[in-house]
């Protein structure tokens, strides 16, 4: 129903929700059209903006509502501290929350100018934008929570990029570029997207390879896990737990004696709920064991204790999947058809696991039962994870830094050149 409603023009759903519900990105893209159309169409009355003269610094303004302790400020600090100072001039734009917490000091710190634009309205942040010369605006929030969107409906810059926030295409016009790498966009992907692709060597998951790490050593009994038994595990927002995933996993579950399932708590009645269609499936509830908040580095220790993760699909583990791969717990996917459904493959690519990426669903549960029942199998992904991600270049943000350097580069030559906007690959 949403989706023929969709394909008829109707403004029924946002974009962001759409991408955990439905796996087919040409209706991503007539939904994100639909929304820009509705609530943020391109402001026709903007002035003209002219670009930075050639030697100079490129000026390059991230804007987002994330600049404090959240997934996206974890994983793009170290990208602000490596950026070339000699090259480069660097603004972060806030309309997030005012916080004191360590990333926004941390972030703050490391940009030319750090703008808390969280009481001004769009126009004035399109000014302050304007007047401080900025060349190229790139949009970490898309259209997740206190977007701005408004902002880049009236050109705050004249190259403007889709970063992050959003897994698909924002569907503007006045989007230029979307950063991406060649597994979440295949080329023949361009026609589900209005920017154009900025594709990453490696993936476009930037990373940050300070990120701290707590030494305490969780036993399994504190964690509330059994001490025997395979422990598989989600720590994907519980949103993204659609009933065809679930399914599954209550079947692999049910396949494999003693397991258990450990996902993030993410509320109360989603746990509780979770529980009740476990019973349903005739899996006893007690086998889903639900994790609390722990502060980031202690998280990502305890993700040692378990053996599996099993990845959701229509989208995938971002972050999360980054974290677990980290900490060298192997990270089983289904590719998708969209964006966010092929960001666990781009990791596991990038990390040379491609034998944890299943083609099907029901190649995703035959492989999680056979991981789980073959030990050895799993050792052996192991022990490949654990020798791949050590100085690998998903983790490196200085090597990220550089990376999309070169494509800012590319973006304001072409630019001047009177060129307009085209696909960008980066190459070592």
């Amino acid at each position: 129903m949403c989706v023929n409603k969709i394909a008829g023009l109707n403004p029924v759903i946002r974009p962001f929700p759409l991408l955990s519900l439905i796996d087919d990105p040409s209706v991503h893209k007539l939904c994100s059209q639909i929304y820009i159309r509705t609530k943020h169409p391109m402001d026709s009355d903007r002035e003209p903006y002219k670009i930075g003269d050639a030697g100079e610094k490129i000026r390059i303004g991230y804007y987002s509502a994330d600049f404090h302790n959240h997934p996206i400020s974890y994983l793009t600090a170290q990208l602000f501290e490596e950026h070339d100072r000699h090259r480069f001039e660097i603004h972060g734009f806030s309309f997030g929350p005012n916080t004191a917490d360590e990333m926004r000091r941390r972030i703050s710190s490391a940009l030319h100018e750090f703008h808390d634009v969280s009481y001004m309205g769009d126009s004035d942040i399109v000014k302050l934008s304007r007047n401080l010369g900025i060349d190229i605006a790139v949009d970490l929030t898309g259209f997740t929570q206190n977007s701005r969107t408004r902002i880049f409906a009236r050109r705050c810059a004249p190259i403007q990029v889709n970063f992050l926030g959003h897994a698909g295409t924002m569907g503007a016009e006045y989007i230029d570029y979307v950063i991406t790498d060649k597994i979440v966009t295949p080329v023949e992907s361009q026609s589900d997207f209005t920017e154009k692709f900025v594709r990453m060597p490696h993936s476009y998951l930037v990373n940050d390879s300070k990120r701290k790490i707590s030494e305490k050593v969780f036993s399994k009994k504190e964690l509330g896990l059994p001490g025997n038994g395979f422990t598989f595990c989600c720590f994907n927002n519980n949103y993204k737990i659609l009933p065809t995933i679930f399914d599954i996993w209550m079947r692999i579950l049910g396949a494999i004696d003693g397991s258990v399932l450990w996902l993030y708590e993410d509320n109360p009645s989603a746990s509780k709920n979770l529980r009740k269609e476990a019973e349903r499936r005739k899996i006893d509830g007690d086998r889903l064991i639900f994790a609390k908040y722990m502060p980031p580095d202690e998280h990502l220790a305890r993700l040692k204790q378990a053996d599996l993760f099993l990845d959701t699909l229509p989208y995938n583990a971002h972050a999360t999947a980054s974290d677990a791969l980290r900490m060298g717990l192997p990270l089983l996917t289904c590719l998708g058809k969209s964006f966010a459904g092929r960001v666990a493959a781009s990791l596991l690519h990038a990390l040379d696991l491609p034998e944890l990426i299943a083609d099907s669903l029901d190649n995703y549960e035959r492989m999680a039962i056979e991981l789980a029942v073959n030990p050895e199998k799993l050792a052996t992904i192991k022990n490949k994870l654990d020798r791949k991600r050590l100085g690998a270049p998903l983790f490196d943000g200085k090597l990220f830094a550089e990376h999309i350097e070169k494509a800012y580069r590319k973006m304001f030559d072409r630019h001047r050149a009177g060129l307009p906007p085209d696909m960008i690959d980066v190459v070592e």
